[in-house]
């Protein structure tokens, strides 16, 4: 238990990010290094609700984007929004920006397949309100699908420093994830994209059901098994300037790691090598980091039970170390020295992971939208 424990947390944290890393680099992966001539028409499809606060000003940054303004158009869907977000979309009168009016709120999910049947762009640019883009963020898109076998391409989000220890311990995980997504992608393809800023090829799209909570990785996913990869692209770049704080990222986590398990649940297909080429990447990206609180759990439990051998005396030690400066980590946020912040955001990670099986037995269903 102890030693079969241990190889699993490896594999998960260290070992699979390695190993892509190596595979990655012995690939020649070389995208393509500017946008087809003639430029593709874009749509930008934001889903968004009681976003009246920031609508105007996100809808300008993207009009101003340094792509063909001929090109380019923009569908924003208000999903039930009940301020003044449709007032603020409407009072644009660009003939560019398109409003789609949902007066019952029905889901993100829900609303994109809206967009996407009402879309003409020969590609489609997946965003959010709150996020801003780079001013050649979706030109950096757009270059990729120059090369017919890409179905989709991911972004890279940027997201502003976190003031606690645990918040500065979650920037370092996701600094991580986006060097493993960007392995996967030289390997053959990321696993997921990132939502707020992403793109597809509107003729691979196929509508997801409505309550889909991981509308950014079923997409993707469904273009692969179509025989297409999803890049990755660094310099397109959306600025967050939320931070990853625990006391925002906890509703946000946990629901997340719900549709891990909603994806699990409803896609058993996609762990069959003989369906999907990437099912060695999706068990060790997604579902193995589901059960990493469980093998955290049973490597405590054996260290205890083999203690009368004192082999096993520094392991106990060790995890006792770490899950101390944990604790301290996350009971003095201010203090934001590495040796608490990385324990500190892996223990919060895990955590939430731990309650999300439950958060999704109890809601098996996601139809709204949660603040976060």
């Amino acid at each position: 238990m102890f030693w079969l424990s241990l190889a699993v947390l490896f594999y998960t944290f260290l070992g699979y990010p390695l190993l892509l890393f190596v595979l990655a680099s012995l690939r020649d992966s070389c995208p393509t290094s500017a946008v087809p001539a003639p430029p593709p028409a874009i749509t930008v499809v934001l889903a968004v609700h009681n976003e009246a606060v920031r609508i105007g000003p996100r809808l300008q940054n993207l009009l101003a984007s340094d792509y063909p303004p001929g090109k380019l158009g923009i569908i924003v869907v208000s999903d039930g929004s009940t301020d003044a977000t449709v007032q603020q979309i409407q009072a644009l009168a660009d003939p560019r920006v398109t409003l789609i009016n949902q007066p019952q709120r029905q889901g993100k999910a829900h609303a994109l397949n809206l967009a996407l049947a009402a879309a003409k762009g020969e590609i489609i640019v997946f965003a959010d309100g709150r996020q801003q883009f780079a001013p050649d963020t979706i030109a950096q898109l757009a270059k990729h699908f120059g090369d017919l076998q890409t179905g989709a391409v991911s972004g890279e989000l940027i997201i502003a420093s976190a003031a606690s220890a645990a918040g500065s311990g979650v920037d370092t995980y996701w600094r991580l994830e986006k060097i493993l997504r960007r392995s996967e992608a030289r390997w053959d393809s990321s696993i997921g994209c990132t939502g707020a800023v992403y793109a597809i090829r509107r003729a691979l799209y196929q509508p997801i059901p409505g309550d889909t909570i991981l509308d950014d990785v079923v997409i993707p996913m469904q273009i692969a098994l179509q025989g297409y990869r999803v890049a990755f692209e660094p310099a397109a770049r959306a600025f967050d300037p939320q931070t990853l704080e625990p006391a925002r990222e906890q509703i946000r986590k946990r629901r997340t790691l719900a549709g891990n398990y909603q994806m699990l649940f409803r896609h058993p297909a996609w762990l069959l090598p003989w369906r999907n080429r990437l099912w060695w990447q999706l068990i060790s990206h997604k579902y193995l980091r589901l059960a990493a609180p469980l093998f955290l759990f049973l490597l405590f439990t054996a260290n205890l039970l083999l203690l009368p051998c004192k082999l096993f005396w520094w392991p106990l030690l060790g995890q006792t170390l770490f899950y101390a400066l944990a604790l301290y980590g996350l009971t003095h946020p201010e203090n934001k020295k590495r040796c608490l912040a990385i324990p500190a955001g892996f223990v919060f990670l895990n955590w939430m992971s731990a309650q999300s099986l439950w958060h999704y037995l109890r809601q098996p269903r996601f139809s709204g939208w949660q603040t976060t």
